[in-house]
């Protein structure tokens, strides 16, 4: 689906090049949400810039000109560098403002901008950047007309589910920091076979794959996860023995106070 820039410039303006902007524009472009040329993206650091640049899409160094001349701004900064974007922005004419940045309410971004620009909030994750990432995304403010642009944008580069903001902390305890749990697995997986006497590549190999074509399987077959967990159980046998094993050292209530644990960390943060 192509998107119109309606007589400004660029569709979409980025302020930030690093990793997660680059591979949200870069995984779009090659869906067909945009052309390259569409985007110009605001980034300090030459490099960066050079190699944006070399897959076609416009840069700049200067934020203010670029947001006065976009259908859309994503803000793609870490919130610690935002105070700085917003004053340089403070009175333009800004806008559909998109937001990944962790930790940044709307309230807070209209606040420090001074604007009653409208806003959409997003949580992404890591797997973006290979085109399976997963975003909760809040476009309660914008018009029917403007959703799926931003609807398209995330799923571009994964899966996107519309959640209302307040649930913006529960996604980032989920999706927003759960790669990191499930990486915190996988190490723990491919130590536990060296123990058992694998190499360390060989233990790798079987730990992704198991993952990898487990999470497949649970997204296709249509199955519960209690009846994916029956269908590799066998009654006294060798999967039964690890599972009693997790449930005696509460492996269940250690996920959930670990992820209760991060949506807390992130009203904290919302604050």
């Amino acid at each position: 689906m192509k998107f119109q820039s309606n007589a400004k410039k660029y569709l979409l303006g980025v302020i930030g090049g690093g990793v997660m902007a680059h591979a949200i524009v870069g995984g779009a472009a090659k869906r067909g949400v945009f052309a390259p040329d569409e985007v110009c993206i605001c980034e300090p650091d030459e490099k960066k810039r050079a190699a944006l640049e070399e897959e076609g899409f416009r840069t700049t160094t200067e934020a203010r000109p670029l947001a006065e001349n976009c259908a859309y701004l994503l803000f793609a900064v870490k919130p610690q560098v935002f105070s700085a974007v917003a004053e340089e922005l403070r009175g333009a004419a800004l806008p559909v403002l998109i937001s990944i940045m962790a930790g940044k309410t709307k309230r807070a971004v209209r606040t420090a901008l001074q604007a009653e620009t409208k806003i959409a909030r997003v949580m992404p994750n890591l797997p973006c950047c290979v085109g399976e990432g997963m975003a909760g995304v809040d476009v309660s403010e914008l018009s029917e007309e403007k959703k799926p642009f931003v609807l398209g944008l995330f799923s571009a580069v994964g899966k996107a589910v519309e959640v209302p903001e307040e649930l913006l902390d529960a996604v980032t305890g989920i999706s927003g920091s759960g790669p990191a749990y499930v990486y915190l697995f996988l190490r723990s997986l491919v130590r536990a076979g060296m123990e058992q006497g694998l190499s360390e590549e060989q233990a790798n190999a079987l730990a992704l794959q198991t993952v990898k074509g487990g999470a497949t399987y649970a997204e296709q077959s249509g199955k519960s996860y209690d009846e994916l967990i029956a269908a590799v159980s066998s009654k006294g046998g060798t999967t039964v023995a690890a599972l009693s094993s997790f449930e005696e050292d509460g492996f269940q209530q250690t996920i959930s106070r670990a992820v209760a644990a991060a949506v807390k960390r992130a009203k904290e943060l919302s604050e």
